[in-house]
């Protein structure tokens, strides 16, 4: 008897809306202030060459989804095309490391909408959008149209704010000698992660109408609609703020737009990263109970949560369980200074896929070799180039995945030994 799977309901425009909902997050209402740190003047060449990482990862990603669509992603072409143990480590980065980002995501939207009630607002998010990705894809795939549609307004009176007004400077993003190639590096590996819902739409392959022509169509839709915002975004900000001062701010776009004045739009702004948040993190439960239901298929986690809902075409216990994991971590932990490991989990799950894509050949859409060859140093040069607690926390995260596999691999081993 087959499997149940999955049912396909998603054309161009609803995967694009999803992969677009992942990447136009909350990362930008705070990330560039991180980045120009790192990069001072050289913010903007570090945004570039995140952008062409993510471009490579992109497209290893979409020829891979094409020909494999399966809920997954990365886990199902690592176990296809290098071997059961990178799947799995894949699988294992992105479950883990994507779960704590998801609750980090939800108090980031109780701090924009309740500040000082960060928790059970928290928790109620996380509850609710659960519920939405329960009652089917297509359910997820409109709320997320409204989000994206809110956000880009509020995104796009930044912009008209700051660039119409006698503050801006376009001096400012010309590079200067604070600029060195370490700090561009490092503000590269903390903006590569605004682009990295892209693979939330490759997760939903097995969602996804006609997927060998939907996916690759997709894919760099959203990448390329949400690299001209985020550009845009960044030379706004860096205009109004300077290097100096976008690397003081912890809330950059309200205080570019407080700087160009406007400040009737700062409460705008608050409501646009709240909401913002929740697209991403209406994705990110999505795309971790898909990569939860492929890896519980393979009995690398508890085969009850492979379980598909008959009604609604999704894997139920797999968003549920995903939802009372994240629940857990909201209502008891403060994971905003946890996400390095997540940060480091991320470039090695997209390393993965661009080794797993070096292996397809031309008649199987291998894109040129330089692609996945860039991308998979771009991602390990980003990896190692974060903070070093971020390296350690992930490493370690890592290796504690890859020593359960080797524990079960070995019991596995002694029961067929001794039948």
């Amino acid at each position: 008897m087959s499997e149940p799977r999955l049912r396909r309901g998603l054309g161009v425009p609803d995967a694009v809306m999803i992969g677009l909902g992942a990447m136009i997050g909350a990362g930008i209402f705070a990330s560039f202030g991180p980045a120009a740190a790192a990069a001072g003047s050289g913010l903007l060449i570090g945004l570039a060459v995140a952008a062409v990482v993510a471009y490579c990862n992109a497209t290893s990603s979409a020829r891979l989804a094409a020909r494999y669509p399966a809920s997954g992603g990365t886990y199902v072409y690592g176990r296809e095309r290098l071997g059961e143990f990178w799947g799995y480590l894949a699988g294992w980065a992105f479950v883990v490391g994507k779960t704590a980002s998801c609750a980090a995501m939800a108090l980031t939207v109780g701090a924009y909408a309740w500040p000082g009630h960060e928790r059970p607002l928290a928790v109620a998010a996380v509850v609710a959008l659960t519920a939405v990705n329960y009652a089917g894809i297509q359910k997820t795939a409109w709320l997320t149209r409204a989000i994206v549609a809110t956000v880009l307004a509020v995104l796009g009176a930044v912009v008209v704010a700051s660039l119409t007004s006698g503050q801006a400077d376009l001096a400012h993003l010309r590079p200067a000698g604070d600029a060195t190639p370490w700090g561009v590096l490092q503000a590269a590996g903390l903006l590569f992660f605004a682009f990295a819902g892209y693979a939330r739409i490759a997760t939903l392959g097995e969602e996804v109408r006609d997927p060998a022509r939907t996916i690759p169509r997709a894919v760099p839709l959203a990448l390329g609609i949400t690299l001209a915002v985020y550009a845009a975004v960044a030379v706004a900000v860096l205009a109004v703020l300077g290097p100096v001062r976008l690397a003081e701010a912890t809330a950059p776009l309200a205080d570019a737009v407080r700087a160009a004045g406007a400040p009737a739009l700062v409460p705008v702004v608050g409501v646009g990263a709240a909401v913002a948040a929740l697209g991403a993190l209406l994705a990110l439960i999505l795309g971790v109970s898909r990569t939860t239901l492929a890896m519980a298929r393979d009995r690398h986690l508890p085969q009850a949560l492979a379980a598909v809902h008959p009604r609604f075409h999704v894997p139920h216990r797999a968003e549920l369980a995903v939802g009372a994991a994240v629940v857990l971590l909201a209502a008891t932990a403060d994971l905003r200074g946890a996400i390095g490991f997540s940060s480091f989990g991320v470039l090695v799950y997209y390393a993965i896929a661009n080794a797993s894509a070096w292996t397809l050949t031309p008649g199987e859409g291998r894109p040129p070799r330089v692609v996945p060859a860039v991308g998979l140093a771009g991602c390990l040069i980003l990896a190692f180039a974060l903070p070093p607690a971020s390296v350690l926390s992930g490493a370690a995260v890592l290796a504690a995945g890859a020593a359960f596999y080797g524990l079960r691999r070995a019991l596995g081993n002694r029961r067929s030994g001794a039948s």
